[in-house]
Protein backbone atom coordinates (compact mmCIF):
# COMPACT_ATOMS: atom_id res chain seq x y z
CA UNK A 1 0.00 0.00 0.00
CA UNK A 2 1.22 3.41 -1.19
CA UNK A 3 1.29 5.97 1.43
CA UNK A 4 -0.62 9.33 0.02
CA UNK A 5 1.17 12.24 1.84
CA UNK A 6 4.68 13.91 0.09
CA UNK A 7 6.35 16.15 2.26
CA UNK A 8 6.67 20.13 0.24
CA UNK A 9 8.43 20.43 -2.83
CA UNK A 10 9.52 23.26 -1.68
CA UNK A 11 12.32 20.51 0.08
CA UNK A 12 13.74 19.94 -3.31
CA UNK A 13 15.00 23.76 -3.12
CA UNK A 14 16.03 23.40 0.42
CA UNK A 15 18.06 19.79 0.15
CA UNK A 16 19.73 21.35 -3.02
CA UNK A 17 21.14 24.52 -1.24
CA UNK A 18 22.67 22.39 1.55
CA UNK A 19 24.29 20.49 -1.21
CA UNK A 20 25.12 23.61 -2.95
CA UNK A 21 26.58 24.13 0.63
CA UNK A 22 28.60 20.82 1.05
CA UNK A 23 29.89 20.86 -1.96
CA UNK A 24 31.20 24.27 -1.93
CA UNK A 25 33.26 22.63 0.94
CA UNK A 26 34.45 20.12 -1.33
CA UNK A 27 35.62 22.42 -3.70
CA UNK A 28 37.60 24.94 -1.19
CA UNK A 29 39.25 21.74 0.02
CA UNK A 30 40.15 20.72 -3.94
CA UNK A 31 41.48 24.43 -4.23
CA UNK A 32 43.35 23.63 -1.10
CA UNK A 33 44.95 20.41 -2.57
CA UNK A 34 45.56 22.04 -5.92
CA UNK A 35 47.87 24.61 -3.59
CA UNK A 36 49.87 22.46 -2.36
CA UNK A 37 50.21 20.28 -5.41
CA UNK A 38 51.69 23.37 -7.21
CA UNK A 39 53.86 24.61 -4.05
CA UNK A 40 55.43 21.00 -3.40
CA UNK A 41 55.48 20.28 -6.71
CA UNK A 42 52.96 16.86 -6.49
CA UNK A 43 51.91 15.21 -9.43
CA UNK A 44 49.12 16.28 -11.07
CA UNK A 45 47.19 12.69 -10.87
CA UNK A 46 46.12 13.45 -6.92
CA UNK A 47 44.69 17.32 -7.98
CA UNK A 48 42.47 15.60 -11.09
CA UNK A 49 41.07 12.65 -8.69
CA UNK A 50 39.92 15.05 -6.05
CA UNK A 51 38.42 17.14 -8.77
CA UNK A 52 36.62 14.38 -10.39
CA UNK A 53 35.12 13.11 -7.04
CA UNK A 54 34.34 16.30 -6.08
CA UNK A 55 32.00 16.79 -9.72
CA UNK A 56 30.90 13.22 -8.70
CA UNK A 57 29.75 14.28 -5.41
CA UNK A 58 28.37 18.08 -6.26
CA UNK A 59 26.13 16.51 -9.14
CA UNK A 60 24.76 13.38 -6.33
CA UNK A 61 23.91 16.39 -3.55
CA UNK A 62 22.61 19.17 -5.42
CA UNK A 63 20.91 17.34 -8.03
CA UNK A 64 20.26 13.47 -7.81
CA UNK A 65 19.65 12.98 -4.18
CA UNK A 66 17.37 15.60 -3.60
CA UNK A 67 15.19 14.34 -6.04
CA UNK A 68 15.30 11.03 -5.41
CA UNK A 69 14.61 11.61 -1.94
CA UNK A 70 11.59 13.66 -2.33
CA UNK A 71 10.28 11.05 -4.53
CA UNK A 72 10.74 8.52 -1.83
CA UNK A 73 9.77 10.68 1.27
CA UNK A 74 6.13 10.10 2.30
CA UNK A 75 3.85 9.37 5.38
CA UNK A 76 0.63 9.26 6.73
CA UNK A 77 -0.80 10.04 10.18
CA UNK A 78 -3.99 8.07 11.36
CA UNK A 79 -5.89 7.76 14.49
CA UNK A 80 -3.30 4.69 16.21
CA UNK A 81 -0.03 5.30 14.26
CA UNK A 82 2.06 6.53 12.35
CA UNK A 83 3.32 5.49 8.90
CA UNK A 84 6.68 7.32 7.79
CA UNK A 85 8.56 5.85 4.10
CA UNK A 86 11.90 6.82 3.72
CA UNK A 87 15.30 6.28 2.36
CA UNK A 88 17.07 6.63 -1.36
CA UNK A 89 18.40 3.12 -2.05
CA UNK A 90 16.52 1.25 0.42
CA UNK A 91 13.14 1.86 1.30
CA UNK A 92 12.44 1.53 5.00
CA UNK A 93 9.32 2.33 5.97
CA UNK A 94 8.50 2.82 9.66
CA UNK A 95 5.44 2.24 12.09
CA UNK A 96 4.87 4.41 15.37
CA UNK A 97 1.89 3.38 17.53
CA UNK A 98 0.51 6.52 18.84
CA UNK A 99 0.46 5.21 22.44
CA UNK A 100 4.28 4.81 22.28
CA UNK A 101 4.73 8.81 21.43
CA UNK A 102 5.71 10.43 24.46
CA UNK A 103 7.14 13.56 22.61
CA UNK A 104 6.05 15.71 19.32
CA UNK A 105 7.82 19.04 18.33
CA UNK A 106 8.16 21.79 15.20
CA UNK A 107 11.66 22.53 14.30
CA UNK A 108 12.55 24.97 11.88
CA UNK A 109 16.53 25.89 10.68
CA UNK A 110 17.34 29.02 8.44
CA UNK A 111 16.40 27.59 5.70
CA UNK A 112 13.51 26.13 6.61
CA UNK A 113 12.61 29.04 8.02
CA UNK A 114 13.53 30.94 4.76
CA UNK A 115 10.90 28.73 2.45
CA UNK A 116 8.44 28.55 5.39
CA UNK A 117 9.07 24.97 6.24
CA UNK A 118 9.33 23.30 9.21
CA UNK A 119 10.00 19.47 10.27
CA UNK A 120 8.30 17.84 12.44
CA UNK A 121 10.01 15.45 15.44
CA UNK A 122 8.45 13.05 17.20
CA UNK A 123 9.97 10.80 20.02
CA UNK A 124 9.37 7.17 21.12
CA UNK A 125 10.91 6.10 24.29
CA UNK A 126 13.89 4.53 22.17
CA UNK A 127 13.97 6.65 19.05
CA UNK A 128 13.16 9.67 17.37
CA UNK A 129 11.53 10.14 14.22
CA UNK A 130 11.68 12.97 12.05
CA UNK A 131 9.05 13.89 8.90
CA UNK A 132 11.15 16.85 7.22
CA UNK A 133 10.58 19.76 4.96
CA UNK A 134 6.51 20.51 5.52
CA UNK A 135 4.51 23.17 4.92
CA UNK A 136 4.60 25.31 8.10
CA UNK A 137 1.14 25.16 8.87
CA UNK A 138 0.68 21.62 8.05
CA UNK A 139 3.80 21.16 10.12
CA UNK A 140 1.73 23.00 13.35
CA UNK A 141 -1.48 21.31 12.24
CA UNK A 142 0.52 17.72 12.29
CA UNK A 143 2.11 18.28 15.35
CA UNK A 144 -1.49 19.81 16.92
CA UNK A 145 -3.25 16.46 15.70
CA UNK A 146 -0.64 13.89 16.59
CA UNK A 147 -0.27 15.51 19.81
CA UNK A 148 -4.24 14.92 20.39
CA UNK A 149 -4.01 11.38 19.40
CA UNK A 150 -1.08 10.62 21.52
CA UNK A 151 -2.11 12.56 24.45
CA UNK A 152 1.30 14.08 24.81
CA UNK A 153 2.26 17.76 25.84
CA UNK A 154 3.75 19.47 22.63
CA UNK A 155 6.71 21.81 22.28
CA UNK A 156 6.78 24.53 20.25
CA UNK A 157 10.60 25.25 18.89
Amino acid sequence: MELENRISNKALTVWKISGLIGSSITWIICIAIFTLTVFFEWTYWVFGGVVILSIIQSYLTIFLMPSVKWKRWRYEVRNTEIDIQSGIFVIKRTLIPMIRVQHVETKQGPLLRKYDLASVEISTAATMHVIPALDLAEADELRHYISRMASVEEEDV
